[in-house]
């Protein structure tokens, strides 16, 4: 499983693709050990249908905690995310939950893109454009993340 703490964006991203693959394969639960763990949790959750992990909301709620943190301590990326806020606004307003976070916003995006590039779908150069700002954000908050983390005990 892909680690939270080296990369929490893609460790999300992640844990939401195996909740869809569980979802349209259930029959493939019990390929591996970790599918297996995944597919009980999601049954104890009650997410078959629908909805996230605990596990994938608890490191997105960290995601944003760092998130606002950031935005009060540091300039470069407060503009990165000024420079950003126009598209997601307008992802946002396409979705059924207009009021989801901005690191929400910036994962629904990302997943969204590999789903189309998954069916071979193409992607504007506008939406292109949009994903390497998302992205960057991303890996910077992961960064923010990972750097935290290790000075924990």
């Amino acid at each position: 499983m892909k680690s939270k703490k080296d990369n929490i964006a893609e460790y999300i991203l992640y844990l939401w693709q195996m909740e869809d693959y569980l979802r349209a394969f259930p029959q493939n639960a019990e390929a591996t050990e970790e599918l297996h763990e995944l597919n009980e949790m999601m049954h104890r959750e009650g997410i078959m249908e629908g909805g996230h992990l605990a596990l994938a909301n608890n490191a997105l709620n960290e995601l944003i905690d760092l998130h606002a943190q950031l935005l009060d301590e540091d300039a470069m990326y407060r503009a990165a995310v000024i420079r950003l806020q126009p598209s997601l606004n307008v992802l946002k307003a396409k979705t059924d939950r207009p009021t989801m976070s901005d690191i929400e916003a910036c994962l629904v995006l990302l997943y969204q893109i590999m789903l189309l590039r998954l069916q071979k779908r193409p992607i504007s150069p506008e939406t292109a454009s949009v994903q390497e700002q998302a992205t960057k954000l991303l890996k910077f908050l992961s960064g923010a993340y990972r750097s935290l983390t290790q000075t924990l005990p």
